[in-house]
């Protein structure tokens, strides 16, 4: 004789007892965050920003690429992205500014997948004022992807910024649209890193990533607005990489390192 399945009542304690074991588990990672932090002021570092991209990149293609009976990549990452928002705003309390261009609701939907209920989240009218906030301190910005304006070159003259992701994360989620502003250093992930870089250069998109590939890099354009064009350039480059001397325009330059969106299929 088969055995008879479960009853709903049955599955629902089932829930309730692993869900009491999921807060368990948050809750004692909430507490490290503080241990985090403590170490960090030990150490002299506690009044520096917490964030490092590269960390959570590395943490999230772990995780996502775990074994799995059922969850789903876009599950973890969405589960992780919380945690990991509220673990740095923990650690050092920050602020997301938006400048959304004429896509507000969208680029709001992005900056809280990307850093989580905790932080405090505002918008501003002009890129130049978002910019404004993260090198200030105690803020990053997630901005829009236009075709009116080229925000981005500002990296050029803005060394202590970098562009450090570009959202949504997730292949399957959409195009870039957006791109995150931290005041942290770019450093590599590992294995599915894509550096930004600026030209000015007259030459169409076909004849400058011709130039890359000469140079033994895959590029290709994910932005173009007043006279200057934004590429994504396979791997992760050092900005004095010498490759970079030979490629076309006068004002060019390294402005972030972002990771390869995930894919969640």
């Amino acid at each position: 004789m088969s055995k008879a399945p479960p009853t709903l009542a049955q599955v629902r304690e089932k829930i309730d007892a692993i869900d009491n074991e999921i807060l368990r588990l948050i809750d004692k990672r909430a507490s490290l965050t503080r241990e985090v932090a403590e170490a960090k002021r030990a150490a002299g570092d506690g009044g520096i920003f917490a964030l490092r991209p590269a960390r959570e990149t590395q943490i999230l293609r772990r995780i996502a690429g775990a074994e799995k009976d059922a969850a789903s990549k876009a599950l973890v990452v969405r589960i992780w992205r919380e945690l990991i928002g509220d673990s740095l705003h923990g650690q050092m309390p920050f602020s997301v500014v938006t400048w959304s261009h004429k896509i507000p609701g969208r680029i709001t939907e992005l900056a809280r997948a990307r850093f989580g209920q905790a932080p405090h989240m505002y918008e501003v009218d002009q890129p130049e004022t978002a910019l404004t906030q993260v090198r200030n301190g105690g803020a990053v910005a997630v901005m829009a992807v236009t075709r009116e304006h080229a925000w981005w070159g500002r990296m050029l003259v803005e060394p202590s910024l970098s562009i450090i992701g570009a959202l949504p994360e997730v292949n399957q989620w959409g195009q870039p649209t957006a791109l995150v502003v931290a005041q942290v250093k770019p450093e590599p992930s590992g294995a599915g890193d894509e550096t930004l870089w600026v030209t000015d250069s007259k030459l169409d998109q076909y004849e400058i990533e011709t130039h890359m590939s000469i140079n033994g890099m895959a590029g290709k354009m994910i932005a173009e607005a007043n006279g200057l064009k934004l590429f994504s350039i396979a791997g992760y480059y050092q900005a004095d990489d010498g490759r970079f001397d030979s490629l076309p325009g006068d004002l060019t330059g390294v402005v972030g390192v972002v990771p390869t969106p995930f894919d969640i299929t």
